[in-house]
């Protein structure tokens, strides 16, 4: 397999260019790892590394200097910061909603406004969490409403 990098011009897009014979298992991966970023992350919970989907995972939320993950069953540990996650998660499906909190808008069950401009979200656990103002106007464009 050869790899060929090459600069782009000021204002062309990024681009990818695959030559095959034919597009195989591998390939397939490959291409949909670039597309999709990895869809595992690593957390630690009793002394063991954890690899969760981030598919599965409700939000995040930071206390005491310690960035925490939810699921539906568990709470795992992650030694990212939330800024970090940000810049690693998909901005479609996750949303800073405060200060503390990051949470994954597919597991958003419903949404209701909350004084001075915020909004509650309920996730589908039950776990209820403010959107605060600065965050509402990204949360009704990715929702688009």
């Amino acid at each position: 397999m050869k790899i060929t990098i090459l600069d782009k011009q000021q204002n062309e897009e990024d681009e990818i260019v695959v030559k095959c014979d034919f597009l195989d298992e591998g390939i397939t991966r490959l291409l949909n790892q670039l597309k999709n970023g990895n869809s595992k992350m690593n957390f630690y919970k009793d002394n063991q590394i954890r690899l969760v989907e981030k598919s599965e995972i409700l939000y995040f939320e930071s206390v005491d200097d310690k960035v925490f993950a939810y699921t539906q069953n568990d709470v795992l540990e992650t030694r990212l910061k939330l800024y970090e996650l940000e810049e690693i998660l998909p901005a479609q499906t996750f949303l800073r909603a405060n200060k503390a909190v990051i949470v994954n808008i597919s597991k958003i069950e419903s949404l209701s406004p909350a004084f001075s401009g915020r909004f509650e979200a309920v996730l589908k656990n039950g776990y209820k969490v403010i959107i605060s103002r600065n965050y509402v106007p990204k949360l009704k464009e990715i929702l688009d409403i």
